[in-house]
């Protein structure tokens, strides 16, 4: 089993070094890749071992997160809840989504009940249908967790009856089960973070409000990609705006797909795609499809290396744009032995 926290702290090292120590304490777990990032203040640590290892290294991962980082003084530009702000378990080999979700759940009892500290679950492991949509158990951020508290319909699914110390400093957490998906930021030749928002509401399923119908509701129009969410932002860091996407459904929106189709809404809006950024890792199918797909069918056989169609992926998306690319440190199989 996998698990990817995302964790809020992108900036001191030495705090994503100590959460990421405490981790690695547990047995029989192995940390496949940390990814910082600095304007977003948020540091995503993937690792790997058994179930019940996982659940272990990430009990431990947020109780040393809880401990040094105070939520009332973070600010980034990713949407967080909290201190751990997402805790995914994913399902690798000898164990299905559902008893990841199960797992899940467990996990959640159990750090409110030693640590104090409220979750919604997520995803897989949602008890309400809505939640399966992170953004609705994220919605408000951290900052709308004293009024969230209150409201019997948008409690955690774990937590204290009321906003408290341990929930002022270390917010909640968002614990689920899901497949595999790409973290992944489109490089734009502008620096405006209004103008990524805009093409990532073209582009993404939920798309964008279009107005409000006779009933009352809110209407949308919908984007081209499913499975795939997005928002715009400006990244000072880097000096270039994104449209920042998670790809949730890998099969139904390939990489590639998602890299055209963003390339398409920038140009539509006057600018264009200079590159990709994934965060985290990817599965190897990932780049390899992509790198048949951009190679065509005249340049590729059925014995065409692994690495020239790899390559060709990270050539044609510009992954290397904003810092090399190794593919070697950022697919999973390469780091794992399955």
């Amino acid at each position: 089993m996998e698990c990817v926290p995302n964790f809020s702290e992108g900036r001191d090292r030495d705090v994503i070094d100590k959460i990421a120590d405490a981790i690695a304490s547990a047995d029989e777990v192995k940390i496949l890749n940390i990814d910082p990032g600095e304007a977003a203040n948020r540091t995503v640590i993937t690792f790997i071992g058994s179930p019940e290892a996982v659940c272990e290294a990430a009990f431990r991962g947020v109780k040393e997160a809880a401990r040094l980082i105070d939520m009332r003084s973070h600010h980034g530009t990713h949407p967080r809840l909290g201190a751990t702000d997402v805790l995914p378990l994913v399902p690798v080999s000898g164990i299905t989504l559902e008893e990841c979700a199960v797992m899940a759940r467990e996990l959640a009892s159990r750090i409110f009940r030693e640590l104090g500290i409220a979750s919604y679950c997520y995803e897989a492991a949602a008890y309400r249908p809505e939640r399966r949509n992170l953004a609705v158990c994220r919605s408000g951020q951290y900052e709308a967790l004293p009024q969230k508290m209150s409201d019997p319909e948008k409690r955690p699914d774990f937590g204290p009856e009321t906003y408290d110390e341990v929930t002022a400093k270390a917010g909640a957490i968002n614990i689920g089960a899901r497949n595999y998906l790409i973290a992944v930021n489109f490089n734009l030749d502008s620096k405006s973070a209004g103008l990524a928002d805009e093409i990532a509401c073209d582009v993404r399923e939920k798309g964008r409000k279009v107005g409000i119908g006779a009933d009352g509701k809110t209407l949308w129009k919908r984007g081209p990609l499913k499975g795939c969410k997005s928002i715009g932002w400006y990244i000072e860091e880097y000096g270039v705006a994104q449209v920042s996407m998670n790809i949730t459904d890998i099969d139904a929106t390939p990489l590639h797909t998602a890299y055209e189709e963003v390339c398409r809404a920038a140009q539509a809006r006057g600018c264009r795609v200079t590159g990709t950024e994934i965060i985290g890792l990817v599965p190897k199918r990932v780049l390899v499809e992509a790198g048949r797909h951009f190679l065509g069918k005249d340049k590729v056989t059925e014995d065409t290396d692994e690495d020239i169609l790899i390559g060709a992926a990270v050539r044609f998306m510009g992954l290397d744009d904003l810092c090399p690319f190794d593919p070697k440190s950022r697919i999973i199989e390469f780091l794992a032995d399955f």
